[in-house]
């Protein structure tokens, strides 16, 4: 393999958007993507919904037709795994043993879903959302399946559970916390989509842990709860998080504990190596300051911009408002802000009408909205964030847009 000016891992929308961006700023030198999985950059927030249901293709997903690279002079290397890199020398060793020099790496290679430890974790029929092969194994036993039991009511296995409920497959949900979606969004988001769930037919179990799987011929015939309840079923979905691949670049010497570490330009300390994505941990302002790893699509594309200004000479410092999205059954959930440590919640709507907003506060800030089946007040209130100067009322008065309400802030 030859060597690049500019070298990508990771083919999801973080290192695919990279390539593109560079070329859209007329960026001339050599670009290739190096990705584990054997197909072209697709989208990957279908996989728990669209796609897991059938509604959307492969085809339908794929973030540019497959003749686009190299119509663009992006060379695609798929099926390729990158195992190591020599700081020093700018190259990466892969899987097979083969190198490839580097100008400048781009690290965006995301994450691997993180699996249970217990007994009956490997069965089959105990499966992850996080790839389209993922998903296409679990679609390819769905015939033979009734019952199925989600682990984790975050987005993943709550998008999860509302495909399958959707395709008529008894759904159980197990979550180890009091309430579903309870590391993103408040009790009250929690609680409604709760009973969305029950009210589609799905169990809800909350403070609930899982002792094991068990199994019956190699395959999983059920969860077996803390306290010995055993759930029957015939499919596992595991939905608890990621863990950041990052571990070539901590080898080499990055740093970081949670991720991989980068400054405004989603540099990490590693000499011409940029990270970005799900597995980079940067400092935001909408955090308060703190650094955080964002898992969605939004900064896995704004940071690809930051890096495309970058190499082309006119570097910009990612300053991106977060913005997140969900669809479980008619529900559109967006959500703009981050919500973490609010001291504060105003409803705006009301929430029995499945149309409504919760707008959250921190020491009298605006911090983050949730929004329900509310696209104006997701559009307009992106302008709102750490703002402290809009009166509770005008933001509890869902009859005002919040345009009109507080024309200054917009």
């Amino acid at each position: 393999m030859q060597d690049y000016d500019v070298l990508i891992v990771g083919g999801g929308h973080a290192g695919a958007q990279t390539a593109v961006a560079l070329r859209q700023r007329g960026y001339e030198g050599s670009v290739a993507i190096v990705c584990e999985e054997a197909a072209p950059p697709y989208e990957r927030p279908p996989l728990s919904k669209e796609y897991l249901s059938g509604d959307r293709s492969a085809d339908d997903i794929l973030i540019r037709p497959p003749a686009f690279w190299a119509q663009a002079g992006i060379d695609l290397h798929t099926g390729r795994r990158a195992v190591a890199v020599e700081a020093d020398a700018r190259r990466v060793t892969l899987g097979d043993g083969a190198t490839v020099g580097y100008r400048h790496l781009v690290w965006a290679a995301g994450g691997a879903p993180r699996r249970l430890t217990c007994a009956g974790h490997a069965l089959a029929g105990v499966h992850s959302v996080r790839t389209r092969e993922d998903v296409d194994r679990m679609r390819a036993e769905l015939a033979s399946v009734d019952r199925v039991v989600v682990i984790g009511g975050g987005y993943i296995g709550l998008e999860a559970a509302a495909a399958l409920a959707k395709a008529g497959k008894r759904v159980t949900v197990v979550e180890a916390l009091p309430r579903v979606l309870a590391r993103v969004a408040g009790e009250i988001l929690s609680r409604f989509y709760e009973a969305e769930h029950r009210a589609h037919g799905v169990e809800v179990r909350l403070d609930t842990a899982v002792e094991c799987i068990e199994g019956s011929g190699g395959r999983a015939a059920g969860v077996r709860l803390h306290g010995g309840e055993l759930l029957p079923c015939e499919m596992v979905i595991v939905g608890i998080g990621i863990v950041p691949a990052v571990r070539p670049l901590r080898d080499a010497g990055a740093g970081g504990d949670n991720g991989v570490d980068v400054d405004e330009h989603c540099r990490t300390d590693l000499p011409g190596v940029f990270a970005i994505g799900d597995c980079a941990a940067h400092v935001n302002r909408y955090a308060g300051g703190a650094r955080v790893r964002l898992e969605s699509v939004q900064n896995a594309n704004d940071q690809a911009a930051v890096v495309a200004h970058a190499l082309t000479g006119s570097p910009k410092p990612y300053d991106a408002v977060p913005w997140f999205w969900s669809f479980q059954y008619d529900l559109r959930l967006q959500t703009v802000g981050l919500s973490t440590g609010h001291d504060e919640v105003v409803v705006r709507g009301e929430v029995a009408s499945r149309r409504f907003s919760l707008v959250y506060l921190k020491e009298g800030r605006i911090v983050a909205l949730d929004c329900v089946n509310t696209v104006k007040d997701f559009a307009q209130g992106k302008a709102l964030i750490l703002r402290d100067d809009i009166p509770r009322e005008v933001l509890a008065d869902s009859s005002r847009p919040l345009k009109q309400a507080v024309p200054a802030a917009v």
